[in-house]
């Protein structure tokens, strides 16, 4: 009984302490990902980088349509999720456990994320510096404040930087 306890509080903890750095994880929807993809308009081989990859269903959408993607994910038994479900794309996909403020991006063509709103500003600034310009970014449910997105469809706004 006390074995499962700690198993529990400690799924609890991994799923519940990334709301501190981004957002909790709620799978992307197939048609929201069909959509986003779509809005980026990223050619085979390009880059696509995701904030926060969850299960790897985006990662996998994205390989299939011919993609590079990165993935970056806080939470190790979600990195590990999202590891194993795309290895059939391991040339293309790459799985990095850890956070992603912390780090430098990889230079990419196309940006995903499914933040929480009090994020967006933060993200905004995150991308000027590390790219300054020419990439393109598909955020699911929130704005970047003061920015006006090129289009908005199904939830989910496209800005070009």
């Amino acid at each position: 009984m006390t074995i499962l306890f700690i198993i529990a509080a400690a799924v609890i903890l991994l799923f519940g302490f990334v709301v501190f750095f981004g957002a909790p994880y709620l799978p992307t929807m197939k048609r929201q990902t069909e959509t986003a993809l779509d809005m980026l308009d990223l050619k085979p081989g390009q880059i696509l980088l995701e904030l926060g990859c969850g299960d790897g269903r985006v990662l996998r959408a994205a390989a299939e349509r011919g993609l590079n993607v990165v993935g970056y994910e806080l939470n190790p038994i979600l990195a590990l999720f999202a590891w194993i479900y795309t290895l059939k794309y391991r040339k293309q996909v790459k799985v990095i456990w850890g956070n992603y403020w912390l780090m430098r991006w990889p230079v990419a063509s196309g940006i995903f994320v499914f933040l929480l709103d009090n994020y967006m500003e933060k993200l905004d600034k995150k991308i000027v510096q590390e790219y300054g310009g020419n990439v393109k970014l598909v955020s699911y449910a929130f704005q970047i404040p003061d920015k006006k997105p090129l289009k908005e469809k199904d939830g989910l706004y496209l800005y070009k930087y």
